[in-house]
């Protein structure tokens, strides 16, 4: 189980009243997805995956931001064996990115999973229009489809109606999560599958989460938000694994995209230790004191066990808050529990804040601009 060492000051009452909020939100189906997944959804995409792993050597996984954030963190973490690569694309608008990962799976049999509600978001649109293009030059048209796997709305959207056009075969992103709280839906869970994870013990490990780490969630959301009223107005979240930088990475998402609105949140960035104490650590130790550190403690080996009492005695020392996120194993159950108990934590932490935590209306400023531009 998670524990986190903080004992903030925590209206009750006001913490139930949020979690009821949340639970009921149009956008709060993720709190009890982890207990009432759909078991026939599960079933079928455990049997795509290995579809995929019998014909496969690469799956090229095509999505930005929540689409692929929180299952490569996963993967990345884990390092499971499997025989088939995930290669990720439509994470940004560089040709040269986009040629790397077309050079990559050069001749290779391939699938694609192309990860979208709407269709429309340009990034992944563009990735998805090359990655069809050469799986119709290499199988043809009809193989072709049969090997692209839509991730999409359930009744509409442009890549859903592509889908239904084509036969792709589809998973639904339902539509009481967004993107940043879809790890445990198809978005995540698919990906992890073809690269060899259990997704049952991921699962698992979030179902136990639900309802047993509302207390830990609790005071960890109100710590931050003591923090961010005293001026406290940037989070460091600290790893001492390198394979976790992209579950940073998905942290950052969550926080920044939930927290970040009308002028009020938490700046959400990242180090690894010991690697960033050689870049980072004189800033930490000695820089402007605005900041306050997380660190999320997996369970390690005995040389990274004393960084990790060092750094937190250093940073203690030099003025530093320091909260302690300690992560029960270094395993599926322990991700699958971690994963809920961010969101969980995130989702109060912006109502604290006064925020609505599943909107994020200056990405949309940014695409209508970009569409302005195009």
């Amino acid at each position: 189980m998670i524990d986190i060492n903080c004992s903030p000051e925590v209206d009750l009452e006001k913490t139930k009243e949020i979690i009821r909020r949340i639970a009921k939100d149009k956008m709060g189906g993720w709190v009890e997805l982890p207990k009432k997944y759909d078991i026939g959804e599960f079933v079928r995409m455990k049997e795509t995956a290995k579809k995929i792993q019998d014909e496969s050597e690469y799956l090229v996984c095509i999505g930005i931001g929540g689409s692929y954030l929180g299952h490569r963190a996963v993967i990345e973490a884990l390092r499971p064996k499997s025989e088939t690569k995930i290669i990720y694309a439509g994470n940004s608008l560089s040709k040269r990115e986009l040629d790397f990962a077309l050079a990559k799976v050069g001749d290779h049999d391939f699938s694609v999973n192309v990860i979208s509600k709407s269709g429309t978001t340009l990034e992944p649109a563009v990735a998805f229009g090359e990655f069809k293009k050469k799986l119709i030059e290499k199988y043809g048209e009809k193989e072709a489809y049969s090997r692209i796997y839509a991730t999409t709305d359930a009744k509409h959207g442009a890549l859903h109606d592509e889908a239904v056009a084509c036969g792709y075969t589809r998973f639904v992103i339902p539509d009481s999560i967004g993107g940043r709280y879809s790890v445990l839906t198809a978005v995540g869970l698919l990906p992890m599958a073809v690269a060899g994870v259990d997704v049952d013990k991921i699962l698992e490990g979030a179902a136990e989460a639900v309802g047993e780490i509302v207390g830990q969630a609790t005071k960890y959301a109100w710590m931050r938000y003591t923090l961010g009223k005293k001026n406290y107005d940037t989070e460091v979240f600290a790893s001492f694994e390198p394979s976790t930088a992209y579950f940073n990475e998905w942290l950052k998402q969550l926080f920044g995209e939930s927290e970040g609105k009308n002028k009020q949140g938490i700046l959400p960035t990242s180090v690894i230790y010991s690697t960033d104490l050689h870049s980072l650590g004189q800033f930490m130790q000695d820089g402007r004191r605005n900041l306050f550190e997380t660190i999320v403690d997996y369970p390690t080996d005995e040389m990274n066990a004393k960084v990790v009492s060092a750094v937190r005695a250093a940073h203690l020392g030099g003025g530093i808050p320091v909260l302690d996120i300690r992560v029960s194993s270094f395993d599926e159950k322990g991700f699958g529990e971690l994963i809920y108990f961010f969101e969980l934590a995130c989702a109060i932490s912006a109502n604290l804040f006064e925020v609505n935590p599943f909107d994020q209306p200056g990405v949309e400023a940014y695409k209508a601009k970009l569409q302005e531009l195009l």
